[in-house]
């Protein structure tokens, strides 16, 4: 007999039960108890048969307690929402700290903090926020951002307990309830910004509603203090000597980053450096720009032409990334990022910016900057084959 005749015979012969839904288990279950557990079904199994039928599979006690009380959570929780106004801040949380403390207990791990600690809440949900498993953590979520629990969602989203298809619909409540400070949070944690979502964003930062300064001069502010502390850093003489290197050069990088620029251009920092822009989604979303937002862009662009090319010491120091907490430092567009959506805008809106000639003043500084640039990168290039050929001569 085959092994896939066994297999089959095997299938038809087994009790199946009732498959179970994944509410039912609404978390990823743990399988080392169960496959350090399993033993042959009968007591002398067959050495010649080639299917050995094992005991079935069983679920541990903490998963089992675990998916239960999730399970439980997220149908109450489902129903309080449903009741719109006649659920309250304070019920949910009354309905979210025991749950957040039973999923605590059967983890095994300790709190940390007494109940009575003002971030008592938070502190949970960084504890044990990872296994609640999709649907009851998107529950929260919806919750924090309806109430307005701002520093949870901003724990959420740090930890990574946003399911990753739920930034869209996160990003486009955060812009109703003006927190810049939070969109900027989301784009740094996002492992995939949609065409959608990154459109939306860029309207928001390009011609920004006045009532939204307040949460994007916050941003400003925070990088202010990140500048401040490597102008300390540098000056410092208790450092030693490559450590004030270092600190001088995220300094200097820093300060490019934030003199001049408006706060919402700061804010535009994020979307300029992230890594999780696709190219092709990047160039649908900027076709979508009207001139009033291409022209917000252009100016925010050019100002980075300019700073790169009075500043041509200030590029990336990842040392200073492990050496200080200058996180700030991640967030600072390089030259070739500001290059790339350059090239993206004028391949997209070449015939509306040649047609429309409040464009043209600052296309022809764009062009300065970048004869000049490239002017220096040539020399440069050049150098570098000299030192290159007297190196393999030698």
């Amino acid at each position: 007999m085959t092994l896939l005749e066994e297999v089959t015979k095997a299938a038809a012969a087994a009790e199946r039960p009732r498959p179970r839904s994944q509410a039912e288990f609404p978390v990823v279950l743990n399988p080392e108890f169960s496959l350090v557990n399993l033993k042959p079904k009968a007591e002398n199994p067959n050495p010649a048969s080639l299917v050995c039928p094992l005991t079935p599979w069983k679920v541990s006690e903490a998963d089992a307690a675990l998916a239960s009380a999730i399970f439980s959570f997220s149908d109450g929780l489902r129903f309080k929402l449903k009741e719109g106004k006649r659920f309250g801040q304070n019920e949910f949380l009354r309905i979210l700290t025991p749950f957040l403390e039973q999923v605590l207990q059967i983890a095994g791990v300790s709190a940390g903090v007494a109940p009575s600690d003002r971030s008592y809440v938070k502190v949970l949900i960084e504890r044990v926020g990872g296994l609640l498993g999709k649907e009851a953590s998107s529950l929260v979520l919806d919750a924090c951002l309806m109430f307005e629990l701002w520093e949870l969602v901003e724990c959420m989203i740090v930890r990574g307990i946003v399911d990753r298809a739920s930034y869209g619909d996160v990003i486009l409540r955060l812009m109703l309830k003006r927190r810049s400070d939070l969109i900027c949070l989301c784009i740094s944690h996002a492992t995939d910004i949609r065409v959608t979502e990154l459109l939306c964003v860029l309207r928001y930062f390009c011609c920004p509603p006045k009532d939204a300064f307040p949460s994007m001069a916050r941003v400003r502010k925070e990088w202010e203090s990140q500048g401040m502390l490597a102008i300390r850093m540098a000056g410092d003489k208790n450092q030693r000597a490559i450590e004030s290197d270092v600190a001088v050069d995220a300094a200097i990088l820093l300060m490019v980053a934030y003199d001049e620029f408006l706060a919402p251009e700061i804010c535009l920092h994020y979307l300029l450096a992230s890594s999780s822009i696709d190219e092709a989604v990047l160039s649908s979303a900027i076709s979508k720009l009207n001139d009033e937002e291409v022209s917000s862009l252009i100016r925010y662009l050019g100002k980075w032409l300019k700073k790169y090319e009075r500043f041509p010491q200030a590029c990336p120091c990842p040392k200073a990334l492990s050496s200080f907490e200058l996180g700030a430092l991640v967030w600072v567009p390089k030259l070739e990022d500001v290059v790339r959506w350059v090239g993206l805008i004028l391949d997209v809106n070449f015939s509306s910016l040649v047609l429309h000639p409040e464009f043209h003043e600052e296309l022809r500084l764009i062009q300065t900057v970048v004869a000049s640039l490239a002017g220096e990168a040539k020399a440069s290039s050049s150098l570098a084959n000299i030192v290159d050929g007297m190196m393999n001569a030698s």
